[in-house]
């Protein structure tokens, strides 16, 4: 018996399924767990979605083999921009405490105060809320760390979708 492997259009939906789940599970943990996200948080986020909204268009529009490798390659540099994001953050949660950047003002404070550019490279750099551990799946993984699993299991579908003519044993002809 042969295991088939989905096609590129079904992995994809299933790659913004996933995203979509992963934002649900994190706006689940905002609003009803009160876990309010830091600037490290949003910018993965922001990743997270990107890289489920490539994969959508690519179904959607359902291109030829170049214009899918289009598509996925940005959802491939979505899911590494997140992952280096997730790596930063996991970073700042494993400092000594009296290495630990101070803590900045919140989002909203930033944005109304201060120009954009100023308020993205809070978010790209993160702070000392940032640092913070606020919850542990079964005792073990940090939301950061749950992130980079995510991050990891889209760049390795990402990656399969991309290469998988090169890895797909040629049909037998018998």
């Amino acid at each position: 018996m042969k295991l088939a492997i989905p096609g590129n259009r079904t992995l994809n939906l299933a790659v913004f399924a996933f995203s979509m789940a992963a934002i649900g599970i994190v706006l689940y943990m905002q609003y009803v767990m009160f876990l309010p996200p830091c600037g490290l948080c949003i910018t993965q986020r922001i990743f997270i979605i990107l890289c489920g909204l490539a994969c959508l268009a690519c179904a959607i529009h359902n291109p030829g083999p170049r214009g899918q490798h289009v598509y996925i390659g940005v959802a491939s540099a979505m899911s590494l921009f997140g992952g280096y994001f997730a790596g930063r953050q996991i970073w700042l949660q494993h400092l000594p405490e009296d290495q630990v950047p101070a803590c900045g003002p919140g989002l909203g404070y930033l944005l109304q105060n201060f120009p954009l550019i100023d308020s993205l490279n809070f978010l790209i750099r993160g702070d000392g809320n940032c640092a913070e551990v606020q919850f542990r799946l079964l005792g073990l993984l940090t939301i950061p760390e749950m992130a980079m699993t995510a991050f990891v299991l889209l760049f390795a579908t990402c990656t399969f979708m991309l290469f998988r003519d090169q890895w797909t044993p040629p049909p037998s002809t018998g």
